[in-house]
């Protein structure tokens, strides 16, 4: 891959690649601050078109959520925000030279859209995100769905609508199992993907599909290996999802390790089996697997790029890590800075003094991370979490109505540092008078 010259300008190159929520929100803070001024140049890499919140995909994969409302197109953002949009996947790296190395790409049909390429960095930041991890379990990759992106969610939500027609269409009755759903891992996405499915697929089925019974034939499962479910949150809120769960008739298997994924259902380590034709993974994460080869950047097991207290990897202070794969020790704990959307948010602000602190030649600062509690959205059920240090400076269960605002908030947070706040607040309040009738559940 032949090397491009360098710029003839002296602009501070800084190269961001993906363009999840740490990295979108990075490129436009930078782009706002040092890219319009003419300071320093901001480039973005990434190989999707448009950014979705991740947080979402279960809505987008549940249909209580359409996609076109919430997505946002990269190149449209970097002709706001005075930075630079490069359509293409990290393949490599050449830290001598300071290149990043992008492959081809293609559309649909196989035709190429943009070329193999190298771009030339001052600074670089990994921001890829992460992706699945179904720690090679027979079977997941062929008949499992994960949802690592919006294409995948919105896969799901097609194979669960298709499905239901399918049922109402044939001629016998409903398999068992056919119009089961088998959610493997209780995590926040697991867990949220739950609750928001039962209310979406008897909408579905409202909508004329009058031969199936939705409490005889649809059933919905979640699976989690460890003893409980949400296990990286507090055990109150573990208990109280726990019960909201089952009180809509969600069946709940704790202790329940995968041992593989059929295309009739999922086999249990202990011989069980559980019917089921409709099945989604979503029970671990890693970083992609190329960063475990990036010119011998350091990696840790699910191949997270390991940094220092100032997201610098350990092995260039040129490359930075911020996100899901990013693996930075966290002060007082034995284990890193969990993959969150919170951390992401914090790590791209941290960034944005980073790359001033560079440009002026002074000390890099640490990062701290701060855990601002926990929130989980059954949709329209309910909403349960914790909040730590706010208002009363400790940890304050909540849930409800209080908790849901507060859910729906963080969203918020996350178009404001792309937009404004006084977008964001008016395009809220003009789409609240202009909603039209519409389903209140995808159909297609």
């Amino acid at each position: 891959m032949a090397a491009p010259p360098r710029a003839t300008d002296t602009l501070h190159h800084i190269v961001v690649a993906g363009g999840g929520a740490g990295g979108l929100e990075l490129v436009t803070k930078l782009g706002d601050t040092l890219g319009k001024r003419g300071k320093a140049r901001i480039t973005l890499v990434e190989k999707s078109r448009t950014h979705l919140w991740k947080p979402l995909l279960h809505s987008v994969a549940a249909g209580s959520l359409r996609r076109s409302q919430h997505e946002l197109n990269y190149l449209a953002q970097a002709h706001w925000h005075h930075f630079t949009y490069k359509y293409g996947e990290v393949v490599g790296l050449d830290r001598s030279a300071k290149l990043l190395h992008l492959g081809e790409m293609h559309d649909e049909d196989g035709r190429p859209i943009t070329p193999a390429r190298s771009l030339p960095y001052d600074t670089l930041v990994m921001a890829i995100g992460s992706i699945t991890n179904d720690f090679g379990t027979p079977g997941a990759a062929q008949f499992a769905v994960p949802l690592e992106n919006p294409e995948q969610a919105s896969r799901f939500n097609r194979r669960i609508v298709n499905a239901c027609l399918r049922a109402n269409a044939q001629s016998g009755p409903v398999r068992p199992g056919q119009l089961h759903v088998a959610i493997i891992g209780a995590g926040a996405t697991g867990t949220e993907l739950s609750a928001e499915l039962h209310r979406t697929v008897r909408a579905v089925l409202a909508y004329g599909l009058d031969r199936i019974d939705p409490l005889r034939d649809v059933h919905i499962v979640l699976i989690e290996a460890a003893p409980r479910i949400l296990p990286a949150l507090p055990e109150r809120i573990s208990n109280a999802t726990l019960d909201l769960l089952r009180g809509i008739g969600v069946e709940v298997r704790t202790n329940a390790r995968v041992a593989e994924v059929r295309a009739d259902g999922v086999v249990l380590a202990d011989g069980d089996f559980i019917p089921s034709e409709l099945v989604v993974w979503s029970a671990g994460v890693k970083a992609p697997d190329f960063l475990k080869e990036l010119d011998g950047l350091e990696t840790n097991r699910i191949n997270q790029l390991v940094v220092r207290d100032t997201l610098q990897t350990t092995r260039d202070p040129d490359i930075f890590a911020i996100g899901d794969c990013a693996s930075c020790p966290r002060e007082g704990f034995p284990t890193p800075v969990p993959p969150r959307a919170q951390a992401a948010h914090q790590m791209a602000s941290h960034m944005v003094r980073q790359i001033g602190a560079i440009l002026a030649g002074r000390t890099l600062e640490p990062y701290r991370y701060k855990d601002f509690g926990s929130l989980v959205s059954l949709g329209r059920y309910s909403t349960v979490g914790s909040l730590m240090g706010f208002l009363v400076g400790r940890s304050m269960f909540i849930e409800g109505l209080f908790a849901r605002v507060m859910y729906r908030s963080l969203y918020k947070m996350h178009e404001a540092a792309l937009h404004g706040g006084p977008s964001v607040l008016w395009r809220t309040v003009v789409s609240t008078m202009t909603q039209r009738p519409t389903p209140s559940v995808k159909l297609h």
